[in-house]
């Protein structure tokens, strides 16, 4: 073997470490540096619970993104969805308290609602791309115009917003939770991991094990390997790939849960925006290859809390919150030269 070759190798070893290991790694060592050198803010256990609090609505549709993409897919509309059908599910609690039902059960009628119908919308996406044949880029770009645009048309431009009871109830049952026992906040207070974070993790729980552990998570990564050889294999490669969209909608629709509860409203031109490119980034980072074949959800996980960490960061900073876009997309950049790199052959 010549030096060349012996050094091609080599990197090629190294990338594929990296693409392996590196985000963990990368992980332990920020969140090391936050605990030694980011100050008081992050000895405060409330940082690390918002941590997954706040970034559970765009975690949730991360992992059904991670599916779509690993069996060859990918799903641009996610974001718009989100905000489509958490509009939906709003003006179907104020319906439903209008007729007398209780806020408490409008509301998990509404939840309902949001979770089905991200589930149908999301069919209706892998109908288009598998039966209708379309490419997903173009399909699932038409669809987070059409569903952005559904979104203004039921909010009227503006702003849905559920009744006062109604709203109180959507916000505790996301925002509230089990006391984490040993842990404090700075005032003494004890400390609730909301049910949206669990939500969030149990769902990812699910998710990892189909996708390890079932034949149809096996069926997904030969789907998005190579679809010539999983056909000739006789395997349904449209049918695999038409249920990775339909559990990417019903992850938007419990991603729409969790975002409308913060402000108990859904504002039509900024709920959901940008999360579908938010997951991406979570998705490639966490070493899902974008070409399909290959995925983890343990990686998404921690590409979801990484990116909110570093938004964290710059706050704590008061970096430019303009900026953050940039540095989000050179962590993008370099997770993709990675990949490539590491599949050089």
């Amino acid at each position: 073997m010549s030096t060349a070759d012996a050094g091609e190798k080599k990197f090629r070893f190294n990338a594929g470490w990296l693409q392996e290991w590196g985000i963990y790694v990368a992980f332990s060592l920020f969140v090391l540096y936050c605990l030694f050198f980011g100050g008081a803010l992050f000895h405060d256990p409330t940082t690390w619970r918002n941590l997954f609090t706040q970034n559970a609505d765009k975690g949730l549709i991360a992992l059904g993104m991670t599916l779509i993409i690993i069996a060859g897919g990918i799903d641009l509309s996610l974001g718009s969805l989100l905000a489509f059908v958490g509009a939906l599910g709003m003006l179907a609690m104020n319906r439903l308290v209008e007729t007398g039902m209780p806020p408490d059960q409008a509301a998990l009628m509404g939840i309902g609602g949001m979770v089905a119908l991200g589930g149908v919308f999301g069919a209706v996406n892998g109908l288009i791309v598998t039966w209708g044949r379309v490419t997903p880029f173009i399909a699932t770009l038409v669809g987070l115009l059409v569903y952005r645009s559904l979104t203004l048309s039921a909010a009227k431009g503006g702003t849905v917003t559920t009744t006062p009871e109604a709203g109180d109830f959507l916000a505790k049952l996301a925002t509230s939770g089990p006391e984490l026992p040993f842990f404090q906040g700075r005032n003494g207070q004890p400390i609730e991991f909301s049910y949206s974070a669990i939500l969030f993790i149990v769902v990812a729980l699910i998710l990892g094990y189909i996708l390890n552990y079932t034949a149809f998570g096996r069926h997904m990564i030969a789907a998005g390997s190579n679809e010539r050889a999983a056909t000739y294999s006789a395997l349904p490669v449209g049918r695999i790939r038409f249920w990775t969209y339909v559990i990417g909608g019903a992850c938007a629709g419990l991603g729409a849960w969790v975002a409308t509860s913060r402000l108990t409203s859904v504002g039509a031109n900024t709920t959901g925006q940008n999360y579908e490119l938010e997951a991406i980034a979570a998705v490639v980072i966490g070493g899902t290859l974008l070409t399909g074949g290959k995925g983890r959800i343990l990686g998404t996980v921690i590409g979801v809390l990484f990116l909110g960490l570093i938004t964290i960061v710059m706050l704590a900073a008061e970096i430019d919150n303009f900026l953050q876009g940039a540095l989000k997309g050179l962590i993008i950049l370099i997770a993709v030269l990675i990949q490539r790199s590491s599949n050089r052959r």
